[in-house]
């Protein structure tokens, strides 16, 4: 069984968040499948998306404010003409990555303890965000 569809985040500000129960909330077709995969696309090049912590916020905050030491939005970037905080969030896009490959089984996806699927904004005002989701299996 092969099912696709374009899932819709919340607009969401500059940070990591957690995104877990809004990407399977939007999964009707998920409890379906007995073992399989889901794989995530987000579709922008100025966030990401990172399976990381799920339980202290302030693994998201420290994240937040790692990435903003060492991808400053002060450096000396030709691409500029997007504001400040465009070409540190294509860094930071790129570092991190923009596709998750999940494993599926009885319907859940199956994830450590403490793992959780995160959205990385990094822009100021990036907007709602689009995801791909493919979920293959039986």
């Amino acid at each position: 069984m092969w099912y696709q569809q374009t899932l819709t985040l919340s607009a969401k500000s500059r940070g990591f968040h957690l995104i877990t129960d809004e990407i399977v909330g939007q999964l009707p077709e998920l409890p379906n499948i007995k073992t399989g995969l889901l794989h995530l696309l987000l579709q922008h090049t100025s966030a990401s998306l990172t399976l990381n912590e799920n339980c202290d916020p302030t693994v998201r905050s420290d994240m937040e404010q790692y990435f903003m030491r060492y991808v400053p939005e002060n450096a000396p970037y030709q691409h500029d003409y997007e504001g400040r905080d465009d070409m540190p969030a294509h860094i930071k896009s790129s570092m991190l990555g923009v596709s998750l490959m999940l494993p599926i089984q009885h319907g859940r996806l199956v994830l450590g303890t403490w793992q959780g699927i995160w959205l990385g904004e990094h822009r100021i005002h990036g907007g709602a965000r689009r995801i791909v989701a493919t979920l293959q299996g039986e």
